[in-house]
């Protein structure tokens, strides 16, 4: 299958979640030997239109981010020329969106739009006109896809597919020290891993250990927090770690603790939970962290600290795993299907298959 992907930015412009989340959904495609192109703007040196990596070919349809009206007029028929089975836009900027709306309408495709939300939805004229284009939008989380329904999408036409892992690299990656309570996130203004610090400070007559993945400007905050709570001898911070040593860091954990305030998608939990951890998520909001937890008999919701401790305590009685296969349909290879049969189905919509 022939896929035109739009994204005006990409990762190579700028590494964001998003922007990771979209070049995911090119690899896993690309891997199944589907034919990947993404139309762009330009990031690489010289003066070829075209760019290969990773099995997937990138179109510059602009000569950079700052051509960004070139883009919007130039794209509908360059995916025209390009004749695919199905076109999967970036929801961001809102113009490629109805951009690729006219490009799909002159290519005869199905229009499908990757609607992440990192960093929020913006509410604008621009955006309540995206939410109408696609013949579907994708979501990472049912939190997300509420947010795009508010902005005016069918809701019949919103499907929320999660972010990816690899489970054969899950069970490869030996298991690393046992730990107790275990943390990933970057330590900004939204990883609230005070409330992680102070559940375990009320457990302090308690034994266990703790450790926390990540870096960021917050963290001499945390770590003085956990001294000036008496617990610094048993929480670990542990810094920036490779995406094996994560792996093998929750592989020897008991317990994974989600405690920020804003996640439209739990990944590091999600690579947690199938190396065995309990989840434990503290609820929030803007959080879509609880519907990986929701109906699981190794999960826990908390609303506060005091549940957050009881709810480590709680986590203790049950079995220590270093790997579940609860998490096979989150693999790159069960995710890969999704798309593709959501494609499938959108070109018998159409009339193509």
């Amino acid at each position: 299958m022939q896929v035109a992907f739009v994204s005006f930015e990409t990762v190579h412009h700028r590494d964001t979640e998003t922007n990771q989340r979209f070049r995911t959904v090119l690899e896993i495609l690309a891997e199944r030997g589907h034919d990947v192109h993404c139309y762009c703007a330009g990031f690489w040196a010289g003066e070829e239109s075209t760019f290969e990596q990773n099995d997937i070919t990138y179109h510059a349809v602009s000569t950079g981010l700052e051509a960004r009206t070139s883009f919007y007029l130039r794209l509908p028929f360059v995916l025209a020329a390009a004749n695919p089975d199905v076109i999967h836009a970036a929801a961001q900027p809102a113009g490629q969106v109805i951009a690729a709306r006219w490009g799909s309408t002159l290519a005869r495709a199905p229009l499908v739009v990757e609607w992440y939300g990192d960093g929020g939805i913006d509410e604008t004229r621009w955006t309540r006109l995206a939410t109408g284009r696609p013949d579907l939008i994708v979501t990472p989380s049912e939190l997300v896809g509420t947010w795009v329904r508010e902005h005016g999408a069918d809701g019949d036409i919103v499907d929320p597919v999660p972010n990816p892992i690899d489970c054969d690299l899950t069970r490869d990656v030996g298991p690393g020290e046992a730990v107790d309570v275990i943390y990933a996130r970057r330590l900004d203004d939204g990883a609230n891993l005070e409330s992680m610090l102070l559940a375990l400070a009320e457990l302090r007559d308690r034994d266990w250990s703790a450790s926390v993945i990540g870096d960021g400007k917050e963290r001499e905050t945390y770590e003085r927090l956990a001294s000036d709570l008496r617990i610094d001898d048993r929480v670990t911070f542990l810094g920036e770690l490779s995406l094996e040593e994560r792996i093998a860091a929750y592989r020897g954990a008991h317990v994974f603790a989600q405690t920020a305030e804003r996640c439209v998608f739990p990944t590091e939990m999600l690579w947690a939970l199938a190396a065995g951890c309990v989840g434990i998520v503290e609820y929030h909001a803007n959080s879509s962290a609880h519907e990986l937890v929701e109906g699981w008999n190794r999960g826990f919701r908390t609303t506060s600290e005091a549940e957050l401790g009881e709810a480590i305590l709680a986590a203790g009685d049950l079995e220590h795993r270093e790997y579940d296969d609860r998490f096979a349909d989150y693999d790159r290879s069960a995710v890969a299907d999704r798309y593709l049969e959501s494609y499938r189905a959108l070109q018998e919509d159409h009339g193509i298959l």
